[in-house]
């Protein structure tokens, strides 16, 4: 049996940047690899799900969504992904990630249900500055818990905790002395 195809996991908190690093890395790489961003993959279903379950338009975080939506959105996302890449094609996940990627045993699970093979963790880092001004500047519905109970998901985030799992990091926060541009071209290089 050959290995799936690779696939590269662009993680970080919201906010951090992952749509245009997954962007960038999207143009750099050869073959291209299929994008599974999850805002676009479920941003409608858990939007629906919020409304019929009466709760707030904005509610993207805590126990209620994690028992009720989180699960299913990273499970689609994860058996997707699975099957692309057992027909040979590469694949991008983007999304937060955040349970999977700070324990390697996790991680080590969620691999194997990818598919195994090769999985490359690009980590978005990012600091509260830099995620209060972003999700401030797109205005976005699903941001507006996060910006009102700003403390509380900030502490949820773990910014200053980099993943257990193995990984690259781009740096993206405002006060980040490297272009984007080159971390991505670097790390293209690395990873083919």
């Amino acid at each position: 049996m050959s290995l799936p195809a690779p696939a590269w996991v662009v993680a970080g908190p919201p906010g951090a940047g992952k749509s245009t690093v997954a962007g960038l890395l999207l143009a750099a790489l050869d073959p291209t690899p299929a994008l599974l961003d999850k805002d676009t993959m479920y941003g409608s279903f858990v939007a629906a799900t919020l409304a019929v379950a009466g709760r707030p338009a904005g509610e993207r975080e805590g126990s209620w969504y994690d028992e009720h939506i989180k699960g299913h959105e990273y499970a689609g996302m994860t058996a997707t992904a699975r099957e692309i890449r057992s027909h040979g094609c590469p694949v991008l996940l983007s999304g937060p990630l955040t349970q999977q990627i700070h324990d390697v045993d996790r991680w080590r699970a969620w691999v194997a249900d990818l598919g195994g093979g090769t999985v490359c963790l690009v980590w978005v880092r990012s600091d509260a500055t830099t995620l209060r001004h972003r999700l401030t500047a797109r205005g976005s519905e699903r941001d507006s818990a996060k910006l009102a109970e700003f403390e509380r998901f900030i502490s949820s985030m773990r910014l200053d905790a980099e993943p257990a799992a193995p990984h690259v990091v781009i740096d993206n926060r405002l006060t980040s002395a490297r272009p984007i541009h080159d971390q991505i071209a670097g790390l293209a290089g690395v990873v083919r």
